[in-house]
């Protein structure tokens, strides 16, 4: 049963805090989730929340660490010596380990590496922090299960009960050469039934799909999802075995290319959070909105040099948000099918087959909406057919023209090294807006005359 935070629960707790009760603190907490409790903490004060921090045995506080929010954390780090961060990343893998570390202040990393009492541990976590956190590098944890192509299995099975201790789950079993080098993996099955005499390599997979330490984090979650891998082998430049990443670490890499995706598609040019000063939610949101505004100086502009249809055809100003509306949705929708397929890797074909099949697709919607347009505007409004006509050409061509522009964008953005994303928030739909404006007027001068 999933447990919820109350806030009885949390005045409980400030109750029990400010009374020093720490033995009743204990015994509440004792069945609580490591991530319900960093939830519970980031509720309380600082001086609350790092109470709790020290009253807590250190294989439970290390995993709260984990789960509070940056904030919370680095306060937390803040009033802990160098000795008690140290003695929390004893008891985290070496990724976790790294990531804690990375967010330390440059003058006390070293202190705390110095204070781990594993060597090996410490070892590894430095080497981790060479590496782009945005890598598999960055991402790949140092704990794994590892054997020798020319071991036999009884030996083999008795190594992997020594490196097991250290390796939380063990999800594949990796078979190396003398020089550390990747060459395959082992099936624990076919371990259980073969011969304990029986060489490693005479029994193990030659094919295993991993990714090298400067493989981009997104390229690591793309391939995980494809051959719906539960961890990954990563590889150095010399093809040595170097580490694994396992599926939770690529969630929280799908989880935050999607939130920065969502941001970009609303027009947000920087991670931010609701909780993040006024400044900061300013320098975010305000590029984009300073765009749109000059998009509709150009509106205006291109509605000015129309003017003359004031005259004759007033009626076709009041179609215009009509028209805009029209042309942003249809470019958005376009464009967020081919971010997706980008992202999934799933975009084939040919791009004149693509051109085709976006323009047949516009002209079924075009000739649906167009037939509704008409008969509404005339029924309902009572514009003219000759009026109704030209704007319902004019929605079956910014409708087609709004789709290419949707489709192509983000392809091109793609190819030119930018974030695809962009072409789902108000650059696509402000470009629309333009070019639907442009497409409506420049029709109906032709078709009306003014």
């Amino acid at each position: 049963m999933e447990f919820k935070i109350s806030r009885d629960f949390i005045v409980q707790i400030e109750q029990y805090v400010s009374e020093n009760k720490e033995k009743e603190l204990q015994s509440l907490l004792a069945d609580v989730h490591y991530a319900d409790i960093a939830e519970i903490m980031g509720e309380l004060d600082d001086a609350d929340a790092i109470y709790i921090f020290h009253i807590l045995d250190s294989e439970k506080t290390a995993e709260i660490l984990l789960e509070l929010d940056e904030e919370v954390r680095e306060k937390i780090l803040r009033g802990l010596s160098p000795k008690e961060i140290a003695e929390e990343l004893d008891e985290l893998s070496t990724d976790d380990a790294a990531d804690i570390i990375a967010e330390l202040p440059a003058d006390m990393k070293e202190e705390v590496i110095s204070e781990i009492l594993d060597v090996e541990h410490a070892k590894d976590i430095v080497d981790l922090l060479r590496y782009d956190e945005d890598t598999a590098g960055g991402l790949m944890g140092k704990e794994l299960v590892k054997v020798n192509e020319n071991w036999s299995v009884l030996t083999c099975v008795r190594e992997m009960r020594e490196q097991a201790v250290n390796v939380q789950r063990v999800h594949s079993i990796y078979v190396v050469d003398d020089e550390n080098r990747l060459k395959g993996r082992l099936s624990l099955k076919d371990l259980l039934v073969t011969s304990t005499k029986t060489p490693i390599s005479d029994v193990y997979i030659r094919k295993v799909d991993f990714v090298k330490v400067n493989t981009p984090d997104v390229e690591v979650a793309r391939i995980m999802q494809r051959y719906d891998l539960e961890a990954i082998p990563v590889v150095d430049e010399l093809g040595r075995l170097v580490g694994r990443i396992t599926i939770d670490d690529i969630v929280d890499v799908i989880k935050e290319e999607a939130d920065k995706d969502y941001q970009l598609a609303a027009g947000i040019s920087q991670d931010v959070e609701a909780d993040d000063s006024i400044i900061d939610l300013t320098r975010a949101r305000l590029p984009w909105l300073v765009l749109a505004l000059l998009g509709g100086f150009v509106s205006v502009r291109l509605l000015n040099s129309f003017s003359g249809a004031m005259n004759d055809h007033k009626e076709l100003f009041f179609f215009t948000p009509l028209i805009a509306a029209m042309a942003g949705n249809v470019g958005v929708q376009s464009s967020a099918i081919i971010v997706q397929g980008l992202a999934n890797n799933s975009i084939s074909g040919s791009l004149w087959n693509r051109l085709i099949k976006e323009v047949l697709l516009s002209l079924l919607n075009g000739a649906i909406l167009a037939a509704i347009l008409i008969a509404g505007s005339h029924f309902l409004l009572g514009v003219s057919y000759e009026v109704g006509l030209t704007v319902s050409i004019s929605l079956v061509s910014v409708i087609i023209i709004a789709s290419l522009i949707g489709t192509f964008v983000p392809i091109l953005l793609n190819k030119m090294g930018f974030d695809p994303a962009l072409a789902t928030g108000p650059f696509i739909t402000t470009s629309n807006d333009i070019c639907g404006i442009l497409i409506y007027f420049t029709i109906a001068k032709v078709i009306l005359g003014f």
